[in-house]
């Protein structure tokens, strides 16, 4: 694939892409009715782009974020036939960390750029070409221009680009600078549930939607994914009440 050298400037059909209802747009459902029931269309709109941030610093918080994509991902390339593209400048993709939550390494294409500037390029000639089922870019910093760009290609493509956002610091949330990704996730690592026998349990997500077009944001306890990618809700999140939907504890751009 060849990079773009200059960005062309946007049309007027590109810029109604961006506002065009949902209900247009083919969506990606979670298959859980708690998540699904709550975002607009009934799931992910699949031709967008999403952004999410670990809640903190911490590595387990990483490793849920990650995750949370890597189960996406692989779900869209099981429906799609087709390889998923990981774009990162780190060295710290662990496969069989993804294979847990069913994206195998067979499916994954790996793309290791020199700067988050020529990430962003590889994810957007990615994208035109059509190839991938999805994307996955690990960026530490993207602005909203870069942002307008990947929501456009991923609408044109019908490709969903998925925009894990890095921290460059303790107290700077990566969510904290502006986007025009369709929704923006955090996501922390939770206690998992106690078992009757020695062993470990399914880990659990707290699952944190800061934004969404078309709709409000919410908080859910989730079971991360299993091997086929797909999260489940615990048995007593889905009667508790306490799970909460409206405004989240911190704003998202």
């Amino acid at each position: 694939m060849q990079l773009l050298s200059s960005p062309p400037p946007f049309t007027i059909e590109q810029l109604r892409t961006l506002a065009s209802p949902l209900a247009e747009y083919r969506t990606m459902p979670f298959a859980v009715e708690a998540l699904d029931s709550r975002l607009s269309g009934g799931g992910l709109r699949a031709g967008a782009l999403h952004d999410a941030a670990a809640l903190t610093c911490s590595l387990v918080d990483d490793a849920a974020a990650t995750l949370f994509f890597a189960g996406i991902a692989a779900r869209e390339a099981r429906a799609a036939g087709a390889p998923v593209l990981w774009v990162s400048c780190r060295h710290d993709l662990y496969a069989p960390g993804l294979e847990q939550a069913g994206l195998a390494s067979a499916d994954v294409i790996h793309a290791q750029p020199r700067d988050d500037a020529a990430l962003l390029a590889v994810v957007e000639d990615a994208v035109r070409d059509g190839t991938p089922a999805a994307v996955v870019a690990e960026a530490s910093r993207v602005s909203m221009v870069a942002t307008r760009r990947l929501q456009l290609a991923a609408a044109e493509a019908d490709i969903p680009v998925l925009l894990l956002r890095r921290h460059r610091g303790r107290e700077r949330d990566p969510l904290g600078d502006p986007s025009a990704a369709w929704t923006r996730w955090r996501i922390a690592s939770a206690p998992s549930e106690r078992l009757g026998v020695a062993g470990v349990g399914r880990h659990r997500w707290l699952v944190e939607l800061a934004r969404q077009r078309g709709g409000e944001g919410f908080t859910l306890t989730v079971e991360g994914c299993d091997e086929t990618g797909r999260l489940a809700v615990p048995a007593l999140s889905a009667d508790r009440a306490a799970e909460t939907a409206g405004p989240v504890r911190r704003s998202a751009a």
